[in-house]
């Protein structure tokens, strides 16, 4: 450690990257089971926010671990570190200005509270995407429950591996019920102000 010297009091500021975008910069954290729509739900969120001018960047678990995170498993020790680097990231990431949306099942909360102190509890806006795990099965093109069901897949989130629902989350939605646009726009609405609109 005492060869590192980080420089970033040395570079342009988070707040002059933010007036020259136009936006305030925010994590906003997508989680639930695998196959609520956290992705889907996201990725419509960020098209609607970047043809209203706002500069984004989309991070998802199955991204995340074709790259940065393909060394890391699924065991606790190593769904931990997978967040602990994805929030490090997020962090980077928005201190450019930049509204970062994140996907990722997080499945504790001992895992979420990580990322939120890493990130910063002002900027760190949480959306349970609250899906039954029936209607997660149903859609599930990959066949991973039915794998986790089996014992073939171990520690699956949800069926052998838990899953704390989040208590103070900013928005809940279940995409089972609620229309994918309605969706959207219920998440807009609560981070509209949040985001500088």
């Amino acid at each position: 450690m005492k060869n590192i010297h980080p420089v970033f009091d040395k570079i342009v500021s988070r707040e002059a990257k933010e007036e020259r975008l136009k936006q305030t910069a925010k994590v906003i954290w997508f989680t639930g089971l695998s196959g609520s729509g956290k992705t889907t739900v996201s990725s419509a969120l960020e098209k609607k926010l970047f043809e209203m001018g706002y500069f984004t960047q989309l991070l998802d678990g199955d991204n995340i671990r074709t790259g940065i995170n393909n060394n890391l498993g699924f065991s606790q020790e190593d769904r931990l570190e997978n967040i602990r680097r994805i929030a490090e990231v997020s962090k980077l990431i928005m201190n450019c200005g930049v509204i970062v949306l994140c996907a990722f099942i997080s499945p504790t909360d001992k895992i979420r509270n990580m990322a939120k102190s890493i990130i910063g509890e002002d900027d760190f806006i949480e959306i349970f995407v609250d899906t039954p795990i029936e209607v997660c099965e149903q859609r599930d093109v990959k066949g991973l429950y039915e794998k986790a069901r089996k014992g073939i897949i171990k520690d699956f989130t949800g069926v052998s591996a838990p899953f704390d629902k989040p208590a103070d989350a900013n928005v809940v939605i279940d995409t089972s019920v609620v229309p994918l646009d309605e969706s959207v726009e219920k998440i807009f609405e609560a981070i509209r102000v949040k985001i500088g609109y």
